[in-house]
C-alpha cells in the first residue's frame, strides 16, 4: 500500500456573522481579529476561496502557498444568508429544511447532499500526496468527519480555529468510503470557539 492519507481540516476564525449566529454560507465576510497559539507547518494550504478562509490562512501559514477552490465553500444558504434562526423559525420552508437538510435546499441555495458532492470533488482534486492542510468551513468539516467516523453530520463538531486531523489507511481507503483509522482535534487559536 501507499501509506496513510491525512487531511488536516481547519475551520476559519470567527466573523461578525458567526458571532451573531447568522447563516453566512457564501457571504464573503472578513474574520474578526484573532491570535494564533500554534503555527502548524505547511508550505501549501488548500481551502475555500472565501475571504474568511484566506485571511485565517494568512495568519496561520504566512509563508504557505494558498490553493483556493470554491468546492471547499460552506453550504450556500440562498435567501437565508445573513439571517438567524430567530428570523426564520416561523417560515414553513425553513422548518422543512431543518427536518431534512440533505434533500431540501434553502430557496436559491443548496442542500447538504450537494455540499457533500462538492467536498468530494475537492478532495479528489487534491494532487498526488499523502498529507494535506485544508482551511474551510463548518459544513465541509462536519461532512468529512461524519463520513470518516461513520457518524451523522450533526454529531460532528467544527469549532472555529480548531484543526481536525483525519487519517485513512491510504488514499484508496478514502476513495472507497472506508472509515478513518485516526481522528484528533486541537485548538490553533487563543479564542477558538463555536
Amino acid at each position: 500500500m501507499d501509506g496513510t492519507f491525512v487531511l488536516h481540516l481547519i475551520r476559519h476564525a470567527q466573523t461578525l456573522g458567526n458571532q451573531e449566529k447568522q447563516y453566512i454560507g457564501w457571504t464573503n465576510q472578513p474574520v474578526m481579529p484573532f491570535e494564533a497559539q500554534a503555527f502548524p507547518e505547511a508550505t501549501e494550504v488548500w481551502g475555500s476561496d472565501l475571504l474568511r478562509c484566506r485571511q485565517t490562512a494568512k495568519v496561520l501559514f504566512p509563508n504557505a502557498f494558498y490553493h483556493a477552490d470554491a468546492n471547499w465553500r460552506e453550504c450556500h444558504f440562498g435567501e437565508w444568508e445573513q439571517k438567524t434562526y430567530a428570523q426564520l423559525e416561523m417560515i414553513e420552508a425553513y422548518r422543512n429544511w431543518i427536518d431534512d437538510p440533505f434533500h431540501i435546499a434553502p430557496p436559491g441555495g443548496e442542500s447538504l447532499e450537494v455540499l457533500g458532492e462538492r467536498v468530494e470533488r475537492a478532495v479528489h482534486a487534491l494532487p498526488d500526496g499523502k498529507e494535506f492542510t485544508i482551511l474551510t468551513h463548518g459544513g465541509p468539516i462536519r461532512y468529512l468527519a461524519g463520513r470518516a467516523k461513520k457518524e451523522a453530520f450533526w454529531e460532528q463538531q467544527a469549532l472555529h480555529g480548531y484543526r481536525y486531523t483525519l487519517v485513512w489507511q491510504n488514499r484508496q481507503a478514502f476513495k472507497e468510503g472506508a472509515p478513518c483509522i485516526s481522528f484528533s482535534a486541537e485548538p490553533l487559536m487563543a479564542n477558538a470557539s463555536m
